[in-house]
């Protein structure tokens, strides 16, 4: 017996904002079945001793050490900038 039926697919056809005929809700009512029956050959997999991962792969993330570096002088920053006063750069108001 087929795991999904063919107004299953029109319904998640219709879901998904898809128009389909009545070939394509065939072929979908196929693979989807496929599909199904490849998760049902997993569920009986023992899993109790396996503990959950996120990845399959062990990851890592690899950080540098934070060191503090010397950034650019105040007269530096202030050639690129189009308006400044007292060390501080202006810019437009954005609320009123």
């Amino acid at each position: 017996m087929s795991g999904i039926s063919k107004e299953q697919v029109y319904h998640i056809a219709n879901l998904a904002r898809l128009e389909i005929n009545e070939e394509e809700a065939a072929q979908f009512t196929n693979e989807l079945d496929q599909i199904l029956q490849m998760a049902e050959v997993l569920d009986e997999l023992d899993t109790a001793n396996i503990e959950p991962t996120s990845h399959v792969f062990d990851q890592k993330n690899v950080m540098r050490e934070d060191v503090p570096e010397k950034g650019l002088s105040l007269e530096e920053v202030m050639k690129n900038v189009p308006e400044h006063e007292g060390g501080h750069i202006k810019v437009p108001a954005i609320l009123e």
